[in-house]
């Protein structure tokens, strides 16, 4: 089993998904930070200050809230709207990331399946065979049938 296993493990496509794995992880990372650091606070801004990620409605809970942090630690139930737009906004930018990976990789197989390789030449051992068959042909084509 513990071969096996090894096997599997060293196989191309599963190292080649543990990196895509890894990598798609510090994307959206880096995703993430671009969202809620660098575009949402100036779109906030020009909204009159809004911070995304403190919009919420409070479901169930004492009084008004001024921030997410605060209703969550005073332990009330919010539906909260901003975190889920800052997420929708993660997502289209990883999702449009990923379309571009894949129309990247399309085209690339599709130069590759376009342009025609030549093929290799054959051993000088099938050539010679290939000559002598062809010698035999010709002899035989001229020897006159024994039925005249």
């Amino acid at each position: 089993m513990f071969k096996e296993f090894k096997e599997f493990a060293v196989r191309g496509n599963v190292v080649d998904m543990a990196v895509g794995i890894i990598i798609g992880g510090a994307f959206g990372t880096i995703v993430q930070s671009l969202v809620n650091d660098v575009l949402m606070p100036p779109i906030g801004l020009l909204m009159g200050g809004v911070d995304f990620s403190d919009i919420f409605l409070v479901l169930k809970g004492e009084g008004p809230y001024a921030t997410l942090a605060d209703a969550t630690a005073a332990g009330a139930v919010t539906l909260n709207v901003g975190v889920f737009v800052n997420n929708v906004i993660s997502f289209l930018i990883v999702a449009f990331a990923v379309f571009l990976l894949v129309k990247g990789v399309n085209r690339l197989r599709r130069q590759q399946a376009a342009t025609p390789t030549e093929p290799t030449a054959p051993p000088e051992e099938i050539l010679l065979l290939r000559e002598i068959r062809d010698e035999l042909r010709r002899e035989q084509a001229q020897v006159p049938s024994s039925g005249d």
